[in-house]
C-alpha cells in the first residue's frame, strides 16, 4: 500500500486507514479474534494507520484496538478521539479542559499504550471557549501524550479560528481533519476541502461506501440484505434517495465495466480526490477486508471518473461559483478584445 504524507506534517500514513467501529459491538460489529485478522491483514499489506474513539462501544473498541496492534505498536500510527459523551454527568462529555484532560488517560489506559499519534476533538464543542480546548490539547502534547492534533464534523471556519488561536498562544494547531466525504456526501468540496488544501491540513475522509450504500449490496427496487449497514441502521436508511440510487447505479456499473467491486470503486474515487489523505474504511468479516484493501490498486479511468462526477454533482451555489462565473466573463472579455 502506497504511503502519503499527513498534510503539511511530516507524518507518514497508508493510503487508507482502518476503521474500528467495528471491533466488539454485539449484533453487528465483530469479535476480537477477528480483529485480530483484520488488523494483520491490514498490516501485511503495508497498512499503518488505524483510527478509534472513545465512544465506540464506550471504551470497548479502544481496548480491542489496543491489544490486537500491541506488537507491533511502534509501526502503527494510532489515532482516536474525545467529546462524545461517556457518562451521563454533566462533564463527561464535551471539549472542556476537564473533559480534554480525563479522557486522554482514559484512552491511554484502555489502549494500553502511553501516547497516541493523533487526538482528535470528535465534534465542535459550542459550550467551551476554543481557546480553553487548543489550550488542553496542547498541555497533552506537551506532556508527550499525543504527537499531532486533530478534528472531525468541523466546519472549515471552525478550523480556522482553533488554529489561529493555537498559533496566538504559541501551541499545537489541527494538522488533520476526520470529515464525512463520499460520491453520495461531497458538501466538503464547497469549502472545507479547499481551506484545507490551503492550510496543509490532512483529510481523513469517514464513510467513504457511504454508510453502505456504495457497496453494491443497495439497489433501486431491491431491499438491502440483512446484516447490512443499510438494513439496521434507520439514519442509512434516509439517505436512500432518488439521486443517491443513481450513484449507487452508476458505482455498480463502473464496477462492472472494470471487473472489480463497488466498494473498490467508490475507495478509490474518494481516495484519489484532490487533497485527500486517508479514507477511513471499517471491516467485520475477512471478506470485507479483503474487497476494500483490493481499493490500494485500482485507478480510475477518465471515462469513469466524469461518469462518477457527474452523477454526483453538487449543486452550483453562491458564493462557490463565482470561479467559474469569473473565467466566463474573463473569456467574453478576451474574445471582445481581439
Amino acid at each position: 500500500m502506497k504511503i502519503r504524507k499527513m498534510g503539511r506534517t511530516g507524518l507518514k500514513v497508508s493510503k487508507y486507514c482502518l476503521g474500528t467501529m467495528t471491533f466488539g459491538p454485539e449484533g453487528w460489529g465483530c469479535d476480537e479474534a477477528t480483529a485480530q485478522k483484520i488488523f494483520d491483514k491490514f498490516a501485511d499489506v503495508g497498512g499503518n494507520f488505524v483510527d478509534t474513539a472513545n465512544i465506540y462501544g464506550l471504551g470497548l473498541s479502544e481496548e480491542i484496538t489496543g491489544r490486537i496492534i500491541k506488537e507491533k505498536r511502534h509501526e502503527v500510527v494510532l489515532a482516536t478521539k474525545c467529546v462524545a459523551p461517556m457518562g451521563k454527568a454533566p462533564n463527561d462529555m464535551g471539549a472542556s479542559r476537564k473533559h480534554i484532560l480525563e479522557s486522554i488517560d482514559a484512552s491511554l489506559k484502555r489502549l494500553g499504550t502511553d501516547y497516541v499519534d493523533l487526538y482528535q476533538v470528535h465534534g465542535f464543542d459550542t459550550t467551551t471557549p476554543i481557546d480553553e480546548t487548543m489550550r488542553a490539547l496542547d498541555d497533552c502534547v506537551r506532556a508527550g501524550k499525543v504527537r499531532y492534533l486533530g478534528c472531525s464534523n468541523y466546519a472549515a471556519w471552525q478550523i480556522a479560528k482553533s488554529n489561529a488561536i493555537a498559533k496566538e498562544m504559541g501551541g499545537a494547531r489541527f494538522d488533520c481533519s476526520q470529515p464525512q466525504y463520499s460520491l453520495i456526501c461531497r458538501g466538503i468540496e464547497y469549502e472545507h476541502l479547499p481551506f484545507c488544501r490551503e492550510e496543509g491540513i490532512g483529510v481523513i475522509p469517514w464513510s467513504p461506501l457511504g454508510g453502505g450504500i456504495l457497496t453494491g449490496k443497495v439497489r433501486r427496487g431491491k431491499d438491502a440484505p440483512d446484516g447490512t449497514r443499510a438494513a439496521l441502521g434507520p439514519s442509512v436508511q434516509a439517505l436512500l434517495t432518488e439521486k443517491n440510487y443513481d450513484i449507487a447505479e452508476a458505482v455498480a456499473g463502473v464496477a462492472e465495466r472494470l471487473g472489480k467491486s463497488s466498494s473498490q470503486i467508490a475507495l478509490a474515487w474518494t481516495a484519489e480526490r484532490r487533497g485527500v489523505t486517508s479514507p477511513i474504511f471499517g471491516a467485520r468479516t475477512m471478506e470485507q477486508i479483503d474487497d476494500n484493501l483490493a481499493a490500494a490498486e485500482v485507478e480510475l479511468d477518465d471515462e469513469s471518473r466524469q461518469l462518477l462526477n457527474e452523477v454526483s454533482a453538487l449543486p452550483s451555489i453562491y458564493p462557490y461559483n463565482q470561479g467559474a462565473r469569473r473565467r466566463e466573463i474573463q473569456k467574453v472579455m478576451n474574445l471582445e478584445g481581439q
